[in-house]
């Protein structure tokens, strides 16, 4: 969330006029200040343009002079209303304590300071009148109040501070229209409904004239992103306007194709839900999910097994069982749980493997050899274990309750750092150090280090050490099952790898058991990710001290930087020991001292050599 307007920019522009005329455009009514103009003699300046150009000492002398400081100019603006919108905050604390009106209605849009500042973006200006008691709920003469402003100029740090202040986010300007009805009907991008969905807004509340729902207007408006956002936060598809219009009809009457194929699909989709079966079925969807790709898998090894030699018969089985799964997910898999499917795969290729050599290796090795078994074993066993820790765990959601995120809101905005680096605008936390925010698990994980693919969950301070032993113990097995496959090879088949050369070899073992072949390709891909990635992690941790994340961004960085961008000096690289000891926190027999950091609290960056908290860079 990118502030607008903050304090340094206001002593480095000149100052702002503002537009008079009524316009709902934000281009136009925003307005840039302009370069600074060449500096006259602060004594020649009259006390508004001494105010809009931030000269306090010309600006007090002029009041002590004996001008009245509630005493408007020609076009009806108080000097409150010009410190206000240049961001002076040393001469609007000057001008109150001067007896300055701090509610004063003036110019053509019959505006108050609050709003002028809340139109230009000006948060710790918007901060400074309301602790001077401005009144957000009151409307300027185009019927908007402060929140409806900083909505349809798209400044989400103001709306925030709003709403933790005690803004009704369904507050309801002159027309009857919310926050979010204004947002659907006016803005541009998907960010800004995504913002105020955050805060809980009622859906299906009506405006006073056309008694439209925010749906309604997103529709007329051809606010596709709006649409969709509304849709899938459970926007009602009933509820009739003025006319008796339901969204549908709307949507209909404007010949949007695209949209009437959206709202005719979410109700198809929503009618569903109200069968009995399918919502058994959604209930037990990762079960399923979990036994169709089991069976999927056998079906494979079954149909290459098959004594046929026509492989052209084998092609046409194949490609049928791809699109019955296909079918299958595409019919019973709603788009939460599709992010579980590589997982599923995952899970059913360990089965398998395990099943492959309990029933095909384990019959071919020795009474004796006692260790080979027990390691077997032992490697899925563990596997299976840290695959469930890793799922299980919590990987550090940051967790705040509502009034915490309030607390923080005020707090960020009080200080000057309510930024998107310091405030996530998805979650309304403050971010640790480190954390991030996962797109596909929607929430900030301290210490992030990626979402995985085969776990379908974040990694992060939680979990990231389960994840690491299930990977290592993943390569452990791949490596066991393709040990099994070569001694079975060698026991089974006649083909000779000196004798008959690398292809012959290779036709005639996979005809010799096209299962076994079939397996042990499913434990080489999974044994080389696995092994591949371990390494990664590893390198990272002990010679970096880095994450998969913060590693990804410096190395960005460092493409698109003139200057020189290192990874070994990081604030988070205390030496390869110390990265080892702090990431097991392991003392190593005394050896090292493993530093106790809470990420999901971390806020400023802590110096192990001076034990002391300084701010981050």
């Amino acid at each position: 969330m990118a502030e607008s307007g903050p304090a340094c920019k206001s002593d480095c522009h000149g100052p702002h006029r503002p537009h008079m005329h009524r316009s709902h455009s934000v281009r136009e009514d925003k307005g840039l200040p302009g370069p600074y103009p060449i500096a006259e003699d602060p004594s020649t300046c009259d006390i508004v343009k001494a105010t809009q150009y931030g000269m306090l000492e010309r600006c007090k002398e002029l009041v002590e002079a004996g001008y009245d400081v509630r005493q408007p100019d020609k076009e009806n603006v108080t000097l409150l209303h010009w410190a206000a919108i240049n961001n002076r905050q040393e001469l609007v604390k000057y001008y109150i304590s001067k007896g300055a009106v701090v509610d004063q209605l003036g110019g053509d849009l019959n505006s108050t300071p609050l709003h002028w500042a809340t139109r230009q973006g000006h948060l710790p200006m918007v901060v400074l009148l309301l602790k001077c008691g401005a009144d957000p709920s009151l409307i300027d003469g185009e019927g908007f109040s402060s929140i409806h402003l900083a909505v349809l100029f798209q400044h989400m740090p103001i709306i925030a501070y709003l709403i933790a202040k005690g803004q009704n986010i369904d507050t309801t300007d002159f027309n009857g229209q919310t926050p979010l009805m204004l947002t659907a009907q006016k803005a541009i991008g998907p960010e800004p409904m995504k913002f105020l969905l955050k805060f809980n807004p009622s859906l299906n509340a009506v405006d006073n004239v056309q008694k439209n729902t925010a749906l309604h207007w997103a529709i007329a408006s051809g606010n596709t992103s709006a649409v969709d956002l509304l849709l899938e936060a459970g926007a009602s598809l009933d509820v009739k306007n003025v006319k008796g219009q339901r969204p549908l009809d709307i949507a209909y009457q404007s010949q949007n194709h695209f949209m009437v194929y959206m709202l005719q699909e979410e109700e198809k989709m929503r009618n569903r839900r109200n069968n009995r079966l399918l919502k058994i079925v959604e209930k037990y969807e990762l079960f399923l999910m979990l036994a169709s790709s089991l069976t999927f898998m056998w079906a494979i090894g079954y149909v290459v097994d098959l004594s046929s030699d026509s492989w052209l018969l084998k092609g046409g089985l194949l490609l049928s069982l791809l699109f019955m799964m296909s079918l299958f997910v595409r019919q019973l898999v709603g788009l939460k749980n599709l992010r579980y499917l590589p997982t599923a795969f995952l899970l059913s290729s360990v089965f398998w493997m395990s099943m492959t050599w309990f029933f095909w290796f384990l019959p071919d090795t020795t009474h004796t050899n006692v260790i080979l078994k027990i390691s077997v074993v032992f490697s899925v066993m563990s596997l299976l274990y840290y695959f469930y820790k890793t799922c299980s765990t919590d990987p550090g959601y940051i967790k705040t309750s509502e009034e915490e995120k309030k607390e923080n809101i005020i707090a960020l905005a009080e200080a000057g750092c309510l930024d998107f680096r310091t405030f996530c605008t998805s979650c309304l936390v403050r971010k640790p150090l480190r954390s991030v925010h996962c797109l596909a698990c929607q929430a900030c994980v301290a210490r992030y280090d990626q979402h995985s693919l085969w776990t379908g969950q974040c990694i992060g301070i939680g979990n990231h050490y389960y994840y690491l032993l299930f990977l290592f113990f993943l390569t452990m097995t791949g490596v066991w099952l393709l040990y099994g496959t070569l001694q079975y090879w060698s026991n089974h088949c006649a083909a000779n790898f000196h004798q008959d050369g690398a292809w012959t070899y290779f036709t005639q073992t996979v005809s010799c058991s096209p299962w076994v072949s079939y397996i042990s390709s499913v434990a080489c891909f999974h044994t080389l990710w696995a092994s591949v990635w371990l390494t990664v992690q590893l390198y990272q941790i002990v010679f970096l001290g880095l994450t998969s994340h913060e590693r990804m961004n410096l190395l960005v960085q460092r493409k698109s930087s003139k200057h020189p961008v290192s990874l070994r000096r990081t604030p988070y690289n205390r030496g390869c020991f110390q990265n080892l000891a702090d990431f097991f926190q392991c003392s190593c027999f005394g050896m090292f001292k493993p530093n106790l950091i809470d990420w999901t609290k971390q806020y400023k960056l802590f110096h192990p050599a001076k034990e002391k908290n300084v701010h981050s860079v």
